[in-house]
């Protein structure tokens, strides 16, 4: 499709399609990356051990630090390029999505090199025991040290293509990724490899799925440059200019330091939860999996919304780019809803998917479903305020605002969800801890939409 077709879609599509247009193919891929990332889990389920499934739940939070890399350069680099394209000046566009690129890729080596140096401490700070730091160190070799380059960079050449209107060809390389992996996972842990080393067979599989991911983002990136503000070419960055290196930063930064923000607030739920047992530890991992449903959905159509915004914010269509905002909006709502509700009526089935009940101990096993069950019950009732989070987060970068991106972004975790947690654990136990979600989410929902009406009144 080239600029003209872009423009249509940006310009005159009515803005349900239009939402629809790029978030559909953007939601079919974020669920089937949700189930290649809990398949895992799910795969080391069926060996019974609940030592395996809590290594591999502390190993997730070095791995969702990723996304907070891919972040920085991604939404960083193609909010800009989208706004850039609405006022015209592809060129530039396509020297942003090249330093976006190489960027991202020198940063990602970089993180990579630091966790190799610092494994064990890192592994003993997630709350590893004797027991889980064996397993932790298999998955995080293979999927975070060797795949922190191919797994950033197939991530933000997905955000540079989507924010140029390209949204299923993004969404293809990401689920044939997913895909890949699905089919890779019982191949390795189960046939290839003998038994006791099912979490390097997964390790194994993830690494090789993102490869393959990168590599079809960097042919897809190279295929659209001619017809697209797109480009791989490390010529390019030589002539971009300084204003938009701080746009980039400006957007990038806050973007990067949401998730960022909340793997530390994992390390600490991780660490609150491995104080009670590691079967805790190894529930929580089950419920961080299972509600990742509704966010994986919500963030498709967060994403599909942005470009759509970006584009009218700098084109100055202002009524067109409220429609998107009140659209997407709602869509988002409905869905936590439905999540809420599913959750509530399904928990203990969803949690006893992760984990098998009738291999390897089974009474620890029975004991961690039990747990996972009443934490995701608690749990799911921050979806909806959750979503509202994300959505302004999303628009604020979409139009560019990176202050107020990043303040919300702090007062979110380090000054609601992080103290919650502390006083619920501390005043009623484990079981009271899981609602820290809801109580911060509610209260930075609120802040988040005196934010954004500021911002879209001036």
């Amino acid at each position: 499709m080239n600029t003209d077709n872009k423009a249509e879609l940006f310009e005159r599509t009515p803005v349900p399609k239009a939402i629809a247009a790029l978030a559909v193919p953007t939601i079919i891929s974020q669920l089937i990356n949700l189930v290649y990332n809990v398949v895992d889990t799910f795969f080391i389920g069926r060996t019974g051990d609940p030592h395996m499934v809590a290594g591999v739940t502390m190993s997730f939070t070095l791995f969702m630090m990723i996304t907070a890399l891919a972040n920085l350069f991604g939404i960083g680099g193609g909010s800009l390029a989208a706004r850039l394209l609405g006022k015209g000046q592809a060129a530039d566009a396509r020297k942003v999505s090249a330093f976006s690129f190489y960027g991202a890729f020198a940063v990602a080596f970089l993180y990579g090199l630091l966790i190799a140096l610092f494994l064990d401490p890192l592994l003993r700070l997630l709350g590893a025991s004797q027991f889980t730091i064996g397993y932790a160190r298999q998955y995080v070799w293979l999927v975070v040290i060797l795949g922190s380059v191919p797994t950033t960079l197939s991530a933000v050449g997905a955000h540079l293509l989507r924010n140029m209107g390209y949204s299923r060809q993004a969404s293809l390389g990401l689920s044939g990724g997913g895909l890949l992996n699905i089919a890779l996972d019982p191949l390795f842990m189960f046939v290839i490899l003998p038994k006791g080393w099912e979490v390097l067979g997964a390790a194994l599989a993830t690494l090789l799925s993102n490869a393959v991911a990168c590599v079809y983002m960097i042919v897809a990136l190279c295929r659209y440059s001619q017809a697209a503000a797109l480009s791989v070419n490390p010529m390019e960055i030589r002539g971009i200019r300084r204003e938009d290196l701080r746009e980039v930063i400006s957007v990038g930064v806050p973007s990067a330091i949401l998730p960022g923000l909340f793997d530390v607030a994992n390390i600490v739920l991780n660490a609150l939860m491995a104080a009670h047992s590691d079967l805790a530890l190894a529930a929580i991992g089950i419920m961080m999996k299972a509600e990742r449903l509704p966010t994986s959905i919500n963030l498709g159509i967060c994403q599909g919304m942005m470009p759509i915004v970006a584009y009218n914010y700098s084109s100055g269509s202002r009524e067109r780019m409220s429609q998107a905002i009140s659209t997407a909006r709602r869509y988002g709502l409905a869905v936590s809803t439905a999540c809420v509700i599913l959750f509530e009526l399904f928990a203990s089935p969803v949690s006893h998917a992760f984990l098998s009940t009738s291999a390897g101990n089974v009474e620890d096993a029975v004991t961690t479903v039990a747990y996972a069950a009443v934490f995701l019950r608690i749990r799911c009732l921050a979806s909806p305020v959750q979503f509202l989070n994300y959505h302004t987060s999303y628009c604020m970068q979409a139009m560019g605002d990176g202050r107020d991106t990043l303040i919300h972004a702090v007062v979110r975790i380090i000054a609601l969800y992080i103290p919650f947690m502390f006083v619920l654990d501390r005043l009623f136990g484990m079981n009271v801890l899981a609602s820290a979600l809801f109580f911060s989410e509610s209260c930075a929902a609120a802040f988040a939409m005196y934010l954004l009406h500021q911002w879209i009144i001036r």
